[in-house]
């Protein structure tokens, strides 16, 4: 068990459209290896597919995760906010079309710090400021399972800090 981290900061992992079925959950794990050393939460966005992935992670560090299109029976809500290290982050599965995205996410999360979504497979980061210089970081972290049309499966590491918000979308082995 990890020490819990100051209040002030945080160390995130982020991970999407893992589609594991029951006792699959160890090939995420195993796939993740070191980057969940130190972490002090874990954010699933969604298409997690069987509850045991989300108890293998919930071993490791706290979990909040959102519904995805293929998460059948999972009781997760369709969107949530977290509160990390004086941070707001929003979460839901699908943020619609590349068109329109970073306006419709200020929408869905007017206040937020920061939306991680999934859905497309896709890893993306950007930061987007409205009119009142509010800066706002759009994550998904890319499939950690599934690449699809990508090179290599990706997840993301969040470092929250007193003085900012580093990103980074990892490529993971395997």
């Amino acid at each position: 068990m990890t020490t819990p981290a100051p209040t002030d900061r945080a160390r995130v992992l982020v991970v999407s459209d893992t589609h594991l079925g029951d006792g699959q959950a160890s090939r995420l794990v195993a796939r993740l290896g070191s980057l969940l050393d130190g972490v002090d939460t874990i954010l699933h966005a969604g298409d997690v597919v069987h509850a045991s992935v989300l108890g293998a992670l919930g071993e490791i560090a706290p979990v909040h995760a959102v519904l995805g299109n293929n998460d059948h029976g999972l009781r997760l809500p369709e969107r949530t906010v977290v509160a990390l290290a004086g941070r707001t982050i929003g979460m839901v599965h699908d943020s619609g079309s590349s068109s329109g995205r970073a306006a419709r996410l200020r929408r869905m999360f007017p206040v937020a710090d920061m939306v991680v979504f999934g859905h497309s497979h896709i890893p993306w980061h950007e930061v987007h400021t409205d009119d009142r210089r509010h800066a706002q970081h759009h994550l998904n972290p890319g499939s950690a399972m599934q690449r699809r049309s990508q090179p290599v499966c990706t997840a993301a590491v969040i470092e929250l800090r007193p003085d900012g918000i580093e990103v980074s979308i990892v490529p993971l082995d395997g």
